[in-house]
Parts: structure tokens; sequence; C-alpha cells
């Protein structure tokens, strides 16, 4: 399994909308692009990901370059993610899966670092992390 933080979204002080629809910037749509590279060399069956725009926006080039359709999740919310995240983790663990989200959500992984926006968790059958991938250049 792969546990993807959204690309950069800018500072949500920034953002006078709705948070669920704060859109990635520049550098948050550079750093989408280039997971698409960064991903290659990985098995992706399936993109799970939040319904906020900036996970979405996150994954969009890479469901598009595999032809994968994105499964909204709502247990991946910023706001579900510490109740129904952990167990949504570990009912997709050992799946050759991406799964996008929110800060925070690496919480559900036992021993996991916490980790930057568009960064690649890589994630074993035992939900332990055996690499880790930056969409940052």
């Amino acid at each position: 399994m792969l546990l993807l933080r959204h690309a950069w979204a800018g500072h949500r002080e920034g953002w006078d909308g709705d948070d669920r629809e704060r859109p990635l910037d520049d550098r948050g749509r550079e750093e989408a692009a280039t997971l698409v590279e960064r991903l290659e060399p990985y098995t992706i069956e399936a993109i799970m990901t939040s319904p906020y725009v900036r996970c979405v926006a996150t994954v969009e080039p890479l469901a598009a370059v595999r032809g994968l359709d994105l499964e909204l999740r709502d247990e991946l919310t910023e706001e579900q993610q510490y109740v129904d995240g952990p167990a949504f983790l570990r009912s997709v663990a050992g799946r050759d899966v991406l799964v996008c989200g929110h800060g925070g959500l690496e919480l559900g992984v036992p021993g996991a670092p916490a980790f930057e926006k568009g960064d690649v968790l890589v994630l074993d059958d035992a939900l332990a992390v055996v690499d880790r991938v930056s969409a940052r250049r």
C-alpha cells in the first residue's frame, strides 16, 4: 500500500473559502506531476482519496496516466480520518492501492513518521513503513 499526503495547497489561513475546496497551488501541481514519475515502479490497482479538492487534484495526474478511476472515501476526510482512518487503512493493508489523505492519517500506521505534503509512505502488509517517496525535487 502507498499512503500519500496531498500535495502543497498553500496555507489554510490564506484561503477564504470552504477549506474542502482549497486547490493545489503551483507548487502542489508540480508535486502532483512529479508523483507520476516517482511512483512508476509501484503497482497500483486502485486509488482511494479524500474527496477534498486538494487530495483529488494530487492524484488525478497519476490516475489519468494509469487509466484508473478515483474512489472518493469519506473515511479519509480531515474530520473523519482520526475516527475511521486507522480501520480503513487496516482494511486495505496488503493491497496494491494508493490512499491519499491529509496530515494526521499516518497516525493510523504504528511507528510511522510524520510526513510532509506530497510524501508517500510505502507500507507492507502489516502496515510497517518500508520506504518513503517524496514529490519534492
